[in-house]
């Protein structure tokens, strides 16, 4: 819903006059068909309609009484609270029956808050992620503030096939927002929403504006989510398709504008669209790369030593994993396998192959599902590299990028992802690194909001972690621990247990796969075993 809408009562709008209010309503005439005109060509597909919610109740129910919608309206996106998370829009089931009687195809939104200390205290548990960190509470949070939309979609018994996110300011239930960790926070409880969405069946997009979205969330950037674009106040609505074509504040796709006045909201849609679900995928908050499945939680991918199958270990979200299934064969061909994140920005974690015989490198980029899409050349000359990892966004510009470590010299280079699949220059990022045997792209491992590397020493057996700078340098090392020359094989998968830190996997010479878990203060927690058998696997990334 617009801002205007939103802030009623918190926040001064001044009247317009009554000239500028008629040609506001003579250009919605125009664009609804109510006057004759001939639509360009690049309009000709959209259609037009409003957003309501709780302004357009009864003033007797708390409402504003403002007017719904006009029976030429297309489509209807309608909100169900009044305002903030934890509340209901008051007349939602009469609004939801006007949908019904006049047949219209409609979507419905949400409000997305940061929690009062009381809803932290409420809901910390609430959901699906451990509470034994700050992180894990506030998704929890998200998690609850969606399943409280969803009861109130029950009770009247609506399912649309889009639930939008809406992020904005909020006066009276304000985001913190001063400091970087604040806005990283602010993700949490925004991807809480979108996980409590997803698990029960809906597609999600999300409803800002570039400056919101940049104060509250550090200018998120979710390519995969579609997107709801504001333009604000306008004269003339033709302007708002202009949101349509500019890159939206999230660098997802979107699919709906909107514009307001003193009385409506207005939405168009934005490309030729049956009001169907949307597709989305996991989000990548945690600079995670292993959610192969889309389910949110952290899986292991591992090739079969004798057969060169590549199987899929879905991730429990509290530690474990589930069988493995076979997602593919012939990955013997390869001698570098790593898990970037999502590297085309399609939405869905990608895999990078090293083909042995040629040193080509393959993405092959994932469906959201387990599966694959069609394969894709990423490179050529990549056999001068013994390293090849995939850290998340390492430079800070919210593109996946890659490590690679030469082995001629042992320089370490970033290869920066351009966020569409391909390359910016590389950047040579430091040198002897052949001292290590083992390198691991963990994720954001100390908490600060950077993606770190760690790596073991073959001389000593000392793990070390390589603190990211978050601009693609780093900040001083420090020593995670001795004696894991005991280890046959190291990997992350983020956070494998829910706890939104992320966790090292470890496997021992008898084939045991270890998870060792670490606390949100950075130190290790006691390690579970997670399974056996698995000297059976050549890769395990």
């Amino acid at each position: 819903m617009a801002a205007r809408m939103r802030f009623i009562g918190t926040a001064a709008h001044p009247r317009r006059p009554a000239s500028a209010l008629a040609s506001v309503v003579a250009a919605l005439a125009l664009v609804l068909g109510l006057l004759p005109a001939t639509a360009p060509p690049a309009q000709a597909a959209a259609l037009y309609g409003h957003d309501i919610s709780w302004p357009q109740c009864p003033t007797a129910v708390g409402g504003l009484g403002l007017p719904l919608p006009p029976a030429t309206t297309q489509f209807v996106v309608l909100g169900l609270t009044r305002g903030l998370p934890f509340t209901e829009n008051p007349c939602l089931a009469s609004q939801v029956a006007w949908v019904g009687t006049n047949n219209k195809r409609a979507h419905a939104y949400t409000m997305a808050a940061f929690p009062t200390a009381a809803q932290l205290a409420t809901y910390r548990a609430q959901g699906p992620w451990s509470a034994s960190t700050r992180a894990g509470e506030l998704s929890n949070v998200g998690y609850a503030e969606a399943r409280y939309a969803l009861a109130s979609l029950q009770r009247v018994s609506f399912r649309p096939p889009v639930v939008w996110i809406d992020v904005e300011p909020r006066p009276a239930q304000p985001w913190p927002a001063a400091t970087a960790v604040q806005r990283r926070e602010n993700r949490y409880v925004v991807e809480g929403l979108m996980r409590g969405l997803r698990d029960a069946g809906y597609s999600y997009g999300l409803y800002s504006f570039a400056s919101g979205w940049q104060d509250i969330t550090g200018s998120w950037r979710l390519p995969g989510v579609p997107v709801w674009a504001t333009a604000g106040r306008l004269d003339y609505p033709s302007e708002a398709l202009d949101r349509c074509r500019q890159a939206s504040f999230s660098g997802g796709r979107v699919f709906l504008s909107q514009w307001y006045d003193d009385v409506r909201d207005y939405d168009l849609t934005c490309a030729p669209y049956a009001f169907t679900a949307l597709p989305v995928p996991a989000s990548a908050l945690s600079g995670a790369t292993a959610d192969f499945n889309g389910n949110w939680n952290n899986d292991v991918l591992a090739r079969v030593a004798a057969t060169g199958e590549l199987r899929l270990y879905p991730g429990t979200g509290r530690g474990g994993l589930f069988p493995g299934i076979r997602i593919g064969a012939g990955w013997a061909a390869y001698n570098a396998l790593e898990t970037p994140g999502d590297f085309n920005g399609d939405g869905p974690l990608d895999v990078l192959a090293r083909e042995a015989a040629t040193g080509k490198l393959w993405l092959y980029r994932g469906n959201g599902t387990g599966g694959w899409l069609s394969r894709i050349l990423a490179g050529n000359g990549w056999q001068i590299m013994n390293g090849i990892l995939g850290p998340g966004d390492f430079n800070g510009d919210q593109r996946v990028d890659v490590l690679a470590r030469e082995a001629a010299t042992g320089f370490l280079w970033l290869y920066p992802g351009n966020g569409a699949g391909g390359w910016l220059p590389r950047v040579r990022v430091g040198g002897g690194w052949n001292i290590f045997n083992a390198l691991v792209a963990p994720g954001d491992f100390d908490g600060d909001g950077a993606a770190d590397v760690v790596a073991r020493e073959t001389a000593t057996g000392r793990l070390w972690l390589y603190r990211g700078s978050g601009t693609g340098g780093w900040l001083p090392r420090v020593l995670l621990g001795g004696g894991w020359n005991g280890m046959t094989a190291l990997m992350s998968p983020g956070d494998l247990n829910g706890d939104r830190t992320p966790d090292i996997l470890a496997r021992d010479s008898a084939g045991s796969l270890w998870l060792y878990p670490r606390s949100s203060g950075g130190t290790w927690l006691v390690r579970v075993r997670v399974g056996g058998g698995w000297n059976t696997l050549n890769a395990i990334f």
